[in-house]
């Protein structure tokens, strides 16, 4: 039996803009610039630069209700000029002096310079005397090497590899061979299949004496009660004193574990924080500014404009001039959303960065973690009225150059937690004590999670171990025994 039901459902969807709008608020300065190029570069009704000119130039367009007798024509209400003309003024939002830093003239992404990891590598291939074949195993090897100079692949998954793609028909014992010489390029450990292999290459090739001899005994042997700090058992083992183990060790320490992260001209983009805002103290009070690569100055094209001005004088107007009209109006809509977008951007940024900044003022102040307030992202969302998602997307991209350095805004919200005097206190307050205690904890002795459990109790805040193994894991701190040391 079939049954008919009416049925009221309320949703929310957001337009296609906002979607867009969102994703614009989300981009950080860098990626933001690389987003404008390309609108520009698409948009040919979209320009850059000053031309306060240009509305006067056409102040004629004011009169948008001009009908025409011809069939083929367009009213001219479909298209107010003025709407997209009023941008060609340096926006509003340019104005405010204070709000923008004068960066904008560094825009350029710099690369490494130089030639490749692989070619380096493959440089020092001519230096062997090698078969034909050889090489070509040599090649392939070199070209299997990571980012951190490891190969990481098994040697008869090479062996097949090179059967298939390469047409090299060999063994594994003619690989390894062959991975043998690739061990002997630089930087030192490069080629190695994992991390014990790096660092008996490394060691292998320095200078040989009593330290570094002991350090390769204790790779070569016992490497996994190294890793462990096992050093009682080490001690045991090889029948040294602690004096001995700890030289040992020491030359261990200094090598490297990633040898093709050592190598600059790998060709690869260098990192560069750009920082989003700029904070400073000025005569006492916290001062604001948006990086002013953040606010370009966009207005409609001139030419653009022309265009429309040639269509509404020409007395015949003809299909393809028609057709050539609503391309422009498709343009200059897009454009001038694009401008509008933009401003809403920069406001929003503004506006939720100089919310977080009042908020954690007392931190901005004198830098000290122990003075962030708990504060989650529905405190800022809630005092600016905007939607915590949009809060969301300018702390987890955005950067802020502050007194103390350079922050991830996303730092600068915690949880809160209640001490033992009832008070809120934030969790980054919590891991700040954390990292001091454990910083100066006897090294010879760790404090495992339990004893600083109790440590945290005396000072006031009482959490279980449980939370202090949870803070100590976010802190990327290892447990007690991994941080021994003799």
């Amino acid at each position: 039996m079939l049954k008919q039901y009416l049925q009221f459902k309320l949703s929310q969807k957001l337009s296609p803009q906002q979607i867009q709008l969102m994703k614009l608020i989300q981009l950080p300065t860098q990626a933001f610039e690389q987003r404008l190029k390309q609108e520009l570069e698409e948009n040919p009704a979209l320009d850059t630069g000053k031309e306060k000119e240009a509305k006067d130039e056409f102040d004629e367009f004011d009169n948008s209700n001009d009908d025409y007798n011809d069939n083929d024509t367009i009213d001219a209400g479909d298209i107010n000029v003025d709407e997209y003309l009023s941008d060609d003024e340096i926006p509003d939002y340019r104005t405010h002096a204070n709000n923008y830093s004068a960066d904008d003239d560094e825009k350029s992404v710099p690369y490494a310079s130089g030639t490749s990891f692989t070619q380096h590598l493959i440089t020092q291939l001519n230096t062997f005397r090698l078969s034909d074949q050889e090489y070509e195993i040599a090649q392939f090897l070199v070209g299997s090497v990571d980012e951190s100079g490891y190969i990481r692949r098994s040697l008869s998954d090479i062996t097949d590899d090179l059967a298939f793609t390469q047409n090299v028909y060999t063994t594994e014992e003619e690989v390894e061979k062959v991975l043998g010489i690739v061990h002997q390029l630089d930087p030192a450990g490069v080629g190695a299949r994992d991390l014990q292999e790096c660092l008996s290459i490394q060691l292998h090739r320095k200078e040989q004496h009593p330290d570094v001899e002991l350090a390769t005994k204790i790779i070569d042997n016992a490497f996994d009660q190294f890793t462990k700090k096992h050093y009682k058992k080490l001690m045991q083992k090889f029948n040294i004193t602690e004096e001995q183990l700890k030289d040992a060790i020491s030359e261990i320490e200094n090598l490297n574990p990633k040898p093709g992260g050592s190598y600059a001209g790998n060709n690869r983009m260098v990192e560069h924080v750009v920082p989003d805002f700029a904070i400073r103290i000025v005569d006492g009070e916290l001062e604001l500014t948006l990086n002013g690569r953040n606010a370009p100055e966009l207005h409609v094209s001139r030419s653009y404009n022309n265009m429309l001005k040639g269509y509404k004088e020409s007395k015949e107007k003809t299909k393809a001039q028609k057709d050539a009209v609503m391309f422009i109006k498709q343009k200059l809509d897009a454009a001038k959303w694009f401008i509008e977008a933009v401003r809403q951007r920069q406001q929003t940024l503004f506006v939720t960065m100089s919310s977080i900044m009042h908020y954690q003022k007392e931190y901005f102040l004198t830098g000290d973690e122990r003075n962030l307030k708990p504060m989650i992202l529905k405190d800022i969302a809630d005092e600016i009225e905007m939607d915590v998602s949009t809060v969301s997307r300018v702390a987890n991209s955005k950067y802020v150059d502050t007194p103390y350095g350079t922050k991830l805004i996303k730092e600068f919200f915690s949880e809160s937690m209640t001490n033992d005097q009832g008070e809120e206190v934030s969790t980054r307050e919590i891991k700040k004590i954390l990292e001091t205690v454990i910083e100066e904890e006897d090294k010879k002795k760790p404090l495992t999670d339990d004893k600083l459990a109790k440590i945290l109790k005396e000072k006031g805040y009482p959490i279980a171990r449980r939370t202090v193994a949870k803070y100590r894991e976010q802190l990327d701190i290892p447990v007690a025994r991994l941080r021994k040391k003799i």
